[in-house]
């Protein structure tokens, strides 16, 4: 049985580089044949990867079935996950978050999570040799997943060794690590053609804090004026989105790459409540700018209070 191996809903970079690595590695290195398979359409950024490496987009599934062997990748987490995750034989999970809980498995499994910037910078650890010998294009979205997950080192979770893989692959290819982190996060800011829910759900997870269910959403951009311009819109999306996702809050938190900070979108009184508990600032407005905020997984999410 060929194993599915993805990542998680609202594919980024990582979710979606990272599965198609592991999948070469399992079938032209271990022998044991996997195809990678994405939960929806991965963002721009992720897109812009593919095609800039020449990888064929891999299949999007809405679920997996009953006894499908499967490995995951960049989550743990079965909020992000497809809804039949625990009928599905779970042979391997690497991942680079904390553990959530609720992944059942068929048996004893490989379990592989450490605290790296990005999911593939372990991949390239755990092949050993063979991340040398890859083709161009796993070498090329390894690289484009780690400057994609560190923001090309900006974020406080890039560790020395996410810079030194990142680094290694970049001479390895011949390529200009700025140049092609910049058309990356160009792709990224690129967001004119999306809907305000389909922004709110592009880079969001589903987190419990305090008893509230919350969808922080995130927007990693150079271009942080074309979100706020939309402020009204987005804002006045929040409550259907909400309704539909069974959450009881969307945050959404703008990221300024180039000048390392975050805005926080604040429409109403809860939100003004949450952003105050949380990072100790004080609302005034719709919007709060929080200075070196970079990192859902590292300053946002372990912050929360409700």
């Amino acid at each position: 049985m060929t194993t599915k191996v993805f990542g998680h809903k609202a594919p980024d970079t990582d979710s979606t580089g990272s599965p198609i690595v592991w999948a070469w590695y399992m079938t032209e290195v271990l022998g044991t044949p996997a195809v990678p398979v994405l939960l929806g359409e991965p963002n721009t950024e992720a897109a812009f990867v593919l095609k800039h490496w020449d990888l064929p987009k891999p299949e999007i599934i809405a679920d997996v079935a009953e006894g499908d062997k499967v490995v995951i990748v960049d989550t743990n987490n079965p909020a992000e996950l497809p809804a039949g995750i625990n009928k599905a034989d779970i042979t391997a999970i690497i991942d680079h978050h904390k553990l959530v809980g609720g992944l059942e498995t068929k048996g004893p499994i490989d379990i592989t999570v450490r605290p790296l910037a990005c999911t593939a910078t372990i991949m390239y650890d755990l092949m050993g040799d063979a991340a040398k010998t890859a083709p161009r294009g796993i070498k090329g979205a390894m690289l484009s997943c780690i400057l994609s997950d560190t923001l090309e080192f900006r974020s406080p979770t890039t560790t020395a060794h996410d810079r030194a893989v990142c680094e290694a692959l970049a001479a390895d290819l011949g390529v200009d690590m700025t140049e092609l982190a910049t058309a990356m996060f160009e792709a990224k800011s690129d967001v004119s053609s999306f809907s305000d829910a389909e922004l709110l759900r592009m880079d969001s997870k589903e987190y419990t804090v305090d008893g509230a269910e919350l969808r922080v959403s995130v927007l990693e951009t150079t271009a942080p004026k074309l979100l706020i311009d939309r402020k009204a819109s987005l804002m006045g999306s929040m409550p259907g989105v909400a309704k539909e996702d069974g959450a009881d809050q969307v945050l959404l938190f703008i990221i300024d790459i180039l000048n390392e900070e975050a805005t926080l979108l604040v429409p109403n009184d809860l939100v003004k409540k949450i952003a105050e508990a949380s990072f100790g600032c004080t609302v005034t407005g719709d919007t709060v700018v929080l200075p070196g905020v970079m990192s859902r997984k590292k300053q946002i999410i372990p912050a929360l209070k409700v």
